[in-house]
């Protein structure tokens, strides 16, 4: 199983809706289209000072109801991994179930002491 994740590539959710997700991951292809219309199999996002809360998980929910399989949401200053599955729920580890891929938190972050 391959996987093709593209940084911050502009994606079409529909007619007027365009989201830039942080990484976007495809599986077995890669998108021919500069502005891809079909949903890549996980939306990353991850949180900026700059960010509000309430338009991340609106973008997340976009993502989730456009028909992503993994929405994921990284926290690096709080340290905490979420995913979103129509609503918001921390998690211990990031997961893509039908590949046994598992991502711990440990992995993710940098233990800098």
């Amino acid at each position: 199983m391959r996987l093709f994740p593209r940084p911050e590539l502009r994606l079409k959710l529909r007619k007027g809706l365009y989201l830039i997700p942080d990484v976007a991951v495809f599986r077995e292809k890669e998108p021919q289209e500069s502005i891809p219309a079909s949903p890549p199999y996980v939306a990353i996002e991850i949180l900026s000072p700059d960010d509000s809360m309430t338009a991340v998980r609106r973008k997340l929910a976009d993502y989730w109801g456009w028909g992503v399989p993994y929405v994921w949401l990284v926290d690096p200053y709080s340290k905490r991994l979420y995913t979103c599955e129509g609503e918001l729920r921390e998690v211990a580890r990031l997961e893509l179930e039908d590949l046994s891929l598992v991502l711990e938190a440990s992995e993710i972050f940098d233990e800098v002491e």
